[in-house]
C-alpha cells in the first residue's frame, strides 16, 4: 500500500459548499483541521502534494496552497524539504477566535462602557442579507451602540445578527461584548472578511462621538462566520481616528 493510500485511505470526501460566501480555502482548511483533531489524519502522516490534493478535491491550486498555509501558520502542519507536508498535532484545537472592540478594551484595561442606542428586529436590507447568506426578506437583530473607553466616546457601531443565531437583550449588550454573547450561544466567530477605510464625520456622528464635524474617522466593515461556515454577524463601525488605530502584522 502506498504512503498516500495509507494517509488518505480513510478520509471521506470533503463536502464543500461552492455557493457559500465562506471562501473555499477556509472550508478546506476547516475540514482538514477537523480530520486531524479527530485522529483520522494521524500525527506523522504526510499529505499528498498540493497539486494532487487540489485535483482530487476539485479546487484550484492557489486555493489548496492557501488552505495548507493556513494550517501551517496554526501549527497543525509543517512543510519539510524533501519530505512534504507533515501532520504534527493530533487532536489539538487551536481556535482562530476573533476579538471584538469590547474584548480589546477589556484586555487593555481601558474600562469599556456601552450605550445601546437602538435594538430592534427588522427586515434585513438586501445588501446585508447577501453578505450574511440569508434569504432576502429575512429578519435580523439590528443593533446601534456607542462604545466608550475610559469614559470617552470611541466608536459608533452598527451590527446585524440573524434572529435564529442569537436572542439579544439591551441589558446583555450593555454589560457584555457581542462576540462574548455569540461565543456563549455556541457561535464562536472563527473567520471574518474585514475591510478598513476612512471618512469624515457627519454632523450626527461628530455629535455622538464628541468630535467636530468633518473630523477624520476610521471605518471598518466585517462579516464573521462560525466554524460551521455560517455567517453570524455583520458589522459597520466608525472609530475616532485620534483615539484608535488598526495594527497589522505582515509576513512574507
Amino acid at each position: 500500500m502506498s504512503e498516500r493510500t495509507t494517509v488518505w485511505g480513510l478520509v471521506p470526501d470533503l463536502a464543500l459548499d461552492r455557493s457559500s460566501p465562506v471562501p473555499l480555502y477556509f472550508q478546506v482548511a476547516s475540514r482538514l483541521q477537523q480530520l486531524i483533531e479527530d485522529g483520522e489524519l494521524p500525527v506523522g502522516g504526510r499529505l499528498e502534494n498540493e497539486v494532487e490534493l487540489a485535483d482530487r478535491l476539485g479546487v484550484s491550486r492557489p486555493t489548496m496552497r492557501r488552505a495548507i498555509g493556513y494550517l501551517v501558520e496554526r501549527g497543525m502542519l509543517v512543510r519539510k524539504r524533501g519530505v512534504g507536508t507533515q501532520i504534527v498535532h493530533p487532536k489539538v484545537r487551536r481556535p482562530v477566535e476573533l476579538t471584538s472592540l469590547y474584548d480589546d478594551l477589556s484586555k487593555s484595561g481601558q474600562a469599556p462602557r456601552t450605550e445601546v442606542k437602538l435594538l430592534e428586529i427588522r427586515v434585513a436590507p438586501d445588501a446585508v442579507a447577501e453578505v450574511l447568506g440569508i434569504p432576502f426578506g429575512s429578519e435580523i437583530n439590528w443593533i446601534e451602540r456607542l462604545r466608550y473607553a475610559d469614559g470617552e466616546p470611541l466608536a459608533l457601531m452598527h451590527n446585524a445578527v440573524p434572529v435564529d443565531v442569537l436572542t439579544l437583550r439591551r441589558a446583555d449588550l450593555e454589560q457584555r461584548g457581542l462576540y462574548e454573547l455569540l461565543r456563549a450561544a455556541g457561535h464562536v466567530p472563527r473567520m471574518a472578511n474585514q475591510m478598513v477605510g476612512a471618512k469624515s464625520a457627519t454632523v450626527a456622528e461628530a455629535k455622538l462621538l464628541g468630535d467636530s464635524r468633518g473630523a477624520p474617522m476610521l471605518t471598518m466593515t466585517r462579516t464573521a462566520w462560525d466554524a460551521a461556515g455560517r455567517a453570524v454577524e455583520y458589522g459597520s463601525h466608525i472609530y475616532r481616528a485620534n483615539r484608535y488605530s488598526f495594527e497589522l502584522t505582515l509576513t512574507s
